[in-house]
This record gives C-alpha cells, structure tokens and sequence, in this order.
C-alpha cells in the first residue's frame, strides 16, 4: 500500500507541472493565465505564445500523464493502481499545488494517460478530435467529442473496467471544464482555431 500511495503522490506531483505557463514565460516571458482565455493548457498558449510554444505544451502535458502510468506499470503495480495514477496525474493538472489548485482543463494530460492505458480506443479518439476540428476548426468542439466518446471506445475495445471508469471521470470533468466554451459555442462567440 506504501508503494501506492508514493506512486500516486508522485503521478500527483507530475500532473501538477504548470508546462504552459513555463513554455509561454520561455518563450515571451507572458503568463498565459493573464492572457486570452486564461487558460495554461496548449491552444491558449498557441494563440498567445506562438504555435510551437503550443506544440511543446501539448507535449509535455501529454508526456505528465503518459509517464504517470509508465512508471507505475515499471514498478509492477497492478490495473487498478496504474489507472488511478493516471487518473491523479489528470487531477494534478485541473489542480495543480504549485499554482494554488487552478489549472488547464486536462486534454492532453489525459490524452497522455488514455494513450498508456488503451492505446487502440484513444488513436480512435485522436482521429475524431481531428476530424471535428477540422471541419468545424472549434479546438474545444473536438476535444469534447473525443472525451466523450473514447471511454465507449475502450468498451467496445474490451478493456479493464477499471480504465474504463477511469476514462469515463477523466471525460466528465472535461467536458465540465468546457462547460464556458459549449455556451460560447452555442452562442456562436467561439473562437476558432487560428
């Protein structure tokens, strides 16, 4: 039980990196939580920082969750343990200790941690996000389509249930971190990509 409870609080700490708002200070020593949307995860950072500075955000929010569950798995834990720890690594990001529990909405932490876990089901997911955004060029409008429809994926797939369930808490509080970009959406106020 010690042994989990250092893998999660770890995976935890993982999470937690503030990567845009490292990225975005490298890069034009702005704080992307001060502008465009607020928001440290990898569009706002594009849209404020420059699109490579996105390109490493996504990459490194992506990489917190997929080693969570790449370290646990080294240390032999089981389904259930590795799961959670990716599922804390996300949590880590919504809230994050080092910037006083306010972070991204998790995207691609979790894209990181579903990648790990059902590889198969989440590349599904990655070509419906693509697909959404680009005919609809809404960032946020894929996102939502992919959380909400990768934890069926993992079903059909025939994966642990303890993934599953760990996908399906993972894309609720996605789509609850959305919920500013579905009433813009449904305003017609949102802003598309580039």
């Amino acid at each position: 039980m010690i042994k989990a409870l250092l893998l999660w609080f770890l995976a935890y700490l993982l999470g937690s990196v503030p990567v845009g708002v490292l990225v975005a200070e490298w890069f034009n020593g702005n704080d992307p939580r001060t502008l465009g949307s607020g928001n440290i995860g990898a569009t706002n950072v594009a849209r404020t920082a420059g699109k490579k500075a996105g390109l490493i955000t996504l990459c490194g929010d992506c990489l917190k969750g997929l080693l969570a569950v790449l370290i646990a798995r080294f240390f032999g834990a089981g389904d259930g343990i590795t799961a959670l720890a990716g599922l804390i690594a996300f949590m880590g990001h919504l809230y994050p200790v080092f910037l006083g529990f306010k972070g991204g909405k998790g995207v691609a932490t979790a894209l990181g941690v579903l990648l790990a876990l059902a590889p198969g089901a989440t590349f599904i997911g990655i070509i419906l996000f693509a697909a959404v955004t680009a005919c609809s060029r809404f960032v946020s409008l894929g996102s939502i389509a992919a959380a909400a429809t990768i934890p069926l994926f993992i079903c059909q797939l025939g994966s642990n249930w303890k993934i599953v369930y760990s996908a399906m808490i993972m894309a609720a509080f996605i789509i609850y971190r959305h919920r500013d970009n579905i009433l813009r959406l449904c305003q017609g106020e949102e802003s598309r990509l580039f």
